[in-house]
């Protein structure tokens, strides 16, 4: 039988233990924490289907300046860390230029195109439905303009990819949503998006499903990995855990720990922030509100506000400027209630300067994997993800072409 150590236990590393487990692998997974409590999380708890195009850094003089001065939730940066992200930042710069960026969404709507199928086959063995809703969410516009803009892109995704779409007018997102304001333009509601009311608690029932199937969860030290002349080895809080593969599925930590080895590869490292709100309106679906660079949703603990980007350092203390500045912006639409926790919550997401995973062996070490680097999407890729490592590692075709994914790019 096959082993493996799996490092990380978030979506990814979980997913992709599953998938080797399926496949008559011998797997244990090691994380500093139970599965689930890092960036997986933390999250918007969306399977995007609709997320066919990844986020390209934007190009175009006037909304750099926006950037530059603050003028935007979306991204804020710390001046201080700015210095960390100058080198992937210009990467991530290049690889968005009209041409390059084509070829990553070529390669990520392959991957997308498998997001909500792997899911449901790992749902349903969980025993996780009372977790999921597959209704979709809405993409708020508050201004003619950028609805107008949003419902020409909508429909370009749904003859390219076949993404489903209703467009909602004014009247009609009011109707829906009866607890927002009634003088907005309209809204994208996006069909085929599946949301999660807590995420970590699915990454959960993943992981209780990796051990009912006889998988084995410890406490150890990623650093600790090294190679040993049978594979690789690692310190765990139940001693030395020894087996023939490592796959390091942890996130933006991966290339600390691959350095050590001799990889060096760039991470554009964007912080988010989340809060919950109680006592005050109920949604009925998620809003993502393209103008205040946040999203929304119901969730277990009540209204969740999941910020856009922050460019810090990784280890930075919480700042609370743009989880303020979504708060303010949601009050603007819809009674809030109070905050739920004391602190805001936050969690760092791994962007490739080229938009798209790190996946598959490394180059001069056997026996060792790498499966991190899935931006905004993690959530949503890491079953499909995890079926590909798994079908690499096992000899196997796999589903689509890995080579784009390929760690030896950088």
């Amino acid at each position: 039988m096959q082993s493996a150590i799996v490092l990380g236990g978030g979506m990814i590393g979980v997913s992709a233990a599953l998938h080797l487990q399926q496949r008559g692998w011998s797997v244990t997974l090691i994380d500093r924490r139970e599965p689930g409590r890092e960036t997986s999380y933390g999250n918007a708890g969306m399977i995007q289907a609709e997320a066919v195009r990844p986020y390209p850094m934007p190009r175009d003089l006037a909304t750099l300046l926006k950037i530059a001065t603050g003028r935007t939730n979306d991204v804020r940066y710390s001046l201080s860390s700015l210095h960390l992200h100058i080198e992937p930042l210009l990467r991530y710069w290049w690889h968005s230029a009209p041409k390059r960026h084509r070829e990553a969404i070529d390669a990520w709507a392959r991957l997308i195109a498998y997001a909500t199928a792997e899911h449901d086959i790992l749902i349903r063995e969980a025993h996780a439905d009372n977790l999921i809703r597959r209704a979709g969410y809405r993409h708020l516009h508050r201004d003619a303009a950028s609805f107008d803009l949003a419902v020409k892109a909508a429909e370009e995704d749904q003859r390219e990819f076949g993404v489903r779409f209703r467009a909602l007018s004014g009247a009609e997102l009011a109707k829906a949503e009866p607890v927002l304001r009634d003088d907005l333009p309209g809204a994208i509601h996006w069909l085929d998006t599946w949301t999660v009311s807590d995420p970590g608690a699915l990454v959960t029932a993943y992981a209780d499903l990796f051990e009912r199937l006889g998988g084995t969860i410890v406490l150890g030290d990623a650093q600790s990995l090294h190679q040993t002349a049978t594979g690789w080895s690692v310190k765990t809080d139940h001693g030395r855990v020894d087996a023939a593969h490592a796959v390091v599925t942890l996130g933006p930590w991966s290339p600390d720990l691959l350095l050590k080895f001799g990889y060096r590869i760039p991470l554009v490292r964007k912080r988010g922030y989340h809060m919950h709100y109680s006592g005050g309106a109920s949604l009925d679906l998620p809003l993502v509100d393209k103008a205040g660079g946040y999203a929304m949703g119901p969730m277990a603990k009540g209204i969740r506000i999941t910020t856009g980007a922050e460019l810090t350092g990784l280890d930075a203390l919480a700042t609370p400027l743009q989880l303020a500045s979504a708060e303010a912006s949601a009050r603007e639409l819809i009674d809030l209630g109070k905050r739920v926790e004391p602190d805001p919550w936050f969690g760092t997401r791994p962007c490739t300067p080229d938009m798209l995973p790190v996946l598959g062996p490394a180059p001069r070490h056997a026996g060792l994997w790498m499966n991190f680097g899935h931006g905004h999407q993690g959530f949503t890729l890491g079953p499909a993800t995890g079926r590909l490592l798994a079908e690499m590692m096992s000899g196997k075709t796999p589903a689509i072409d890995p080579t784009p994914y390929r760690p030896e790019r950088f």
